[in-house]
């Protein structure tokens, strides 16, 4: 357990209720977050993971903004080595703790431990409380730097933004911290992208350049297609790392969209993510399989009232090094609530 991670929440909670900077009733903090239970099972073994994610928003004025999220989890999983029963092991994290200044519709100026800006799955998916898939795609940790978060500064915004185009931009420094809470690799980077409002597609590039130890260069672009009456939904990233490269795609389908639709059925949700990796060169320390590998996923979500979810999947793996079978179940619940009664 990490006992830091639990302080600096705390903290930083208590900063929300009790900060030097006047609090106004429309300036009230939000936590939200979700809370699941996971079950996967890898090659024969099956692990079960009860966790509970909690975010917390705390604006301080009109111009700051604090968010945190931390990760509370107990990992229960087979002894191995011949020996029966089950053995555990608990974890207690903070993804980020960052400052926002909010200096104008163009720029907001970001402090602190945040979430690395490289592709779209980072900031984007990884709650689980949005994440179709329990396990992520293959090359998450490619510009990631390994450790998906950064600890220095970040700035992003929207840098135009008209009826048929918008762009965002994204640009950061992280410094090396070696600190069991707030670890992160010295690099720099960022991501940009342009939407198209009127065909809901979104185009970008990522770009992240590792500054300690032997400096490396990562690339990454992604395409989301996300029409707001259609049924299908499309999201993609390809990324390159110096040893290899990867790619995802995955289409989500929505029933509930569809006229006609027997009132249960509204709730299911078919997805389908195929994924591909290329080993170039040996490197034990990119997070990537070792050898060229294929992953076909298929989940089948299913959306209760009240904000539960029940997630279950199979991916079937194909490598040089042996295939194997996942699969994966989880019920996840969404809650949002305020700290006091604002405006």
């Amino acid at each position: 357990m990490s006992r830091p991670s639990v302080l600096a929440f705390a903290i930083l909670l208590g900063a929300a209720f009790l900060g030097g900077v006047p609090l106004s009733g429309q300036d009230t903090p939000l936590i939200s977050g979700g809370a699941g239970f996971i079950a996967s099972t890898n090659g024969g073994n099956t692990t079960y993971i009860p966790v509970i994610s909690p975010l917390l928003a705390a604006p301080m004025g009109n111009h700051l903004l604090v968010e945190s999220r931390a990760t509370i989890l107990d990992s229960y999983f087979p002894r191995g080595n011949g020996q029966a029963g089950y053995t555990s092991s608990s974890f207690v994290g903070l993804s980020y703790l960052q400052m926002d200044y909010l200096a104008n519709r163009h720029l907001t100026v970001v402090a602190g431990e945040f979430l690395t800006p490289f592709g779209t799955y980072n900031e984007r998916q990884t709650p689980i409380w949005i994440s179709n898939f329990e396990n992520a795609p293959l090359i998450f940790p490619l510009g990631t730097m390994g450790t998906a978060s950064s600890v220095g500064g970040m700035l992003r915004g929207s840098a135009f933004s008209t009826s048929k185009v918008s762009f965002d931009y994204a640009g950061y420094f992280s410094a090396e911290s070696a600190n069991e809470q707030f670890n992160a690799e010295r690099s720099a980077g960022g991501r940009a992208g342009l939407y198209f409002p009127q065909a809901h597609l979104e185009v970008g590039s990522s770009y992240g350049r590792l500054l300690q130890g032997e400096h490396q260069n990562f690339a990454g672009v992604h395409l989301w297609w996300e029409p707001a009456d259609s049924l299908i939904k499309f999201r993609s990233e390809f990324a390159h790392g110096p040893h290899s490269d990867g790619y995802w795609m995955e289409s989500e389908f929505h029933l509930a969209g569809s006229s006609g639709t027997n009132p249960f059925l509204r709730g299911l949700q078919p997805v389908v993510r195929w994924q591909q990796t290329f080993r170039r060169s040996p490197d034990s320390t990119d997070g990537l399989p070792s050898a060229d590998t294929n992953s076909a996923d298929f989940a089948l979500d299913y959306h209760f009232p009240h904000e539960v979810r029940i997630n279950t999947s199979y991916s079937r793996q194909l490598a040089s090094t042996g295939n194997r079978n996942v699969w994966t179940t989880g019920i996840v619940y969404r809650f949002m609530f305020s700290t006091w009664r604002g405006k």
